[in-house]
């Protein structure tokens, strides 16, 4: 794309490429304007004709209150997203973006405008869509802010050709890198005249102190003071984990668990090649609501869940069989795998928090969790685990990490 214009001429470079690649954020304006301003964007490009996002399930009555926020002007700019894993958080942010990029206004996105199409593909100019990514190797600062942009428009990419994606590696985060990707982003001018939204999946992940606060202030500034019609959106499965001092600067939106029907009906229809019935109602019967949990479930899912299920097992039984437990944690090599472990003891510890409560368990919970009175003892044992989640982004290794671990859920369960 960068050799010239669709009938010979030379094009000049996309203003919007100061990381020196067309990332996808700026496809549409440099198909409509860099060709010397001869609009060349039509119905038959490769980005409108992609795979179009999975529809959006369930959360009726959220969607109808985001809507009416918007049709009065008093969407808030920054929301977060809270929910169980799996159940949407951040297919209902895109969602958002279709409805306020919209060319026809309503309480449903229209679904055929030119916006409509752009964000169902993945290729608006004015959506920015972040989510976690490996740490970038690069030593240079600009070069990390690059690397991250090439990373994410590859996951983009992978998404839009498998919109039913699984979730990120254990080890991935939002760097420093991804701050300053979206502080570059965030100074552009809306390449469409209209809002621009900003989506950061699994805010949590972000990671603040890399030797310094850099990255939490920075955001922490993008919060404070968004640019004049940004939306930003950010999701997380619990609002603890996100920091307090970002917490407080969002509007909480929580997302619930869907309905079985709801599960089912998506699976039996979304998922390629089509799935018998029989796979169908074992999923949902595991799956609590989750869709993504249905999708994942017994691939990589259930081995962290079972390793979660173990530890607390052995911290349960004595700080002896948890010290034996971390001593096998493989090192290094399984870093992500020891990552999406620690999110898999979150969420079971979670379940048992409601069992105390005389609420449904929907997962697998080691009995003795449920012996507590309150789900005191649980909460602060989740953040235990919260704390051990960030401190595993860092260069710590698993096996010491998770005997500290260990010795601290004894204290507290």
């Amino acid at each position: 794309m960068s050799g010239g214009s669709l009938d010979g001429t030379a094009a000049e470079p996309c203003a919007l490429c100061d990381i020196k690649l067309l990332h996808e954020a700026c496809l549409s304006h440099y198909l409509r304007t860099c060709y010397n301003d001869r609009p060349v964007f039509s119905p038959t490009s490769p980005y409108l004709l992609a795979m179009s996002l999975p529809p959006l399930v369930g959360h009726r009555e959220t969607r109808r209150r985001l809507a009416r926020s918007v049709r009065a002007g008093t969407l808030p700019q920054v929301l977060l997203f809270t929910g169980p894993t799996g159940v949407g958080k951040q297919r209902l942010a895109l969602w958002l973006a279709q409805l306020v990029l919209c060319e026809r206004g309503g309480d449903e996105p229209c679904g055929t405008c030119r916006a409509c199409r752009l964000v169902e593909g993945l290729a608006h100019a004015d959506l920015h869509w972040f989510v976690p990514v490996l740490r970038p190797k690069a030593g240079d600062a600009d070069k990390q802010v690059e690397e991250v942009a090439e990373t994410i428009a590859g996951v983009m990419e992978e998404r839009r050709k498998r919109p039913l994606y699984t979730a990120p590696d254990g080890m991935a985060i939002h760097s420093i890198a991804t701050v300053r990707l979206m502080q570059r982003r965030m100074a552009l001018t809306s390449v469409e005249g209209g809002r621009r939204v900003f989506i950061v999946g699994e805010a949590d992940r972000l990671v603040p102190q890399e030797s310094s606060p850099e990255a939490a202030n920075a955001t922490l500034k993008l919060l404070e003071e968004p640019p004049v019609g940004a939306l930003i959106v950010l999701t997380t499965l619990d609002p603890r984990r996100v920091l307090p001092t970002i917490r407080s600067r969002a509007a909480p939106v929580r997302l619930n668990r869907l309905s079985d029907d709801e599960v089912r009906g998506f699976l039996a229809q979304h998922t390629e090649p089509r799935w018998g019935r029989e796979k169908i109602e074992e999923r949902v019967a595991l799956a609590s609501g989750s869709i993504g949990a249905a999708l994942s479930e017994g691939e990589d899912a259930g081995k962290a869940y079972r390793s979660a299920e173990q530890l607390l097992a052995a911290v349960v039984e004595g700080r002896g069989a948890a010290l034996e437990r971390a001593l096998g944690q493989a090192t290094f090599a399984a870093r992500g795998d020891f990552a999406a472990m620690l999110d898999a003891l979150a969420e079971t510890l979670g379940e048992a928090a409601r069992g105390t409560m005389g609420q449904p368990v929907r997962r697998s919970v080691p009995a003795p969790l449920l012996r507590h009175r309150s789900p005191g003892p649980l909460l602060l044992a989740m953040e235990k685990v919260a704390e051990a989640r960030e401190a595993a982004a860092g260069n710590v290794n698993p096996q010491v990490l998770l005997a500290v671990l260990g010795e601290d859920l004894a204290e507290v369960l």
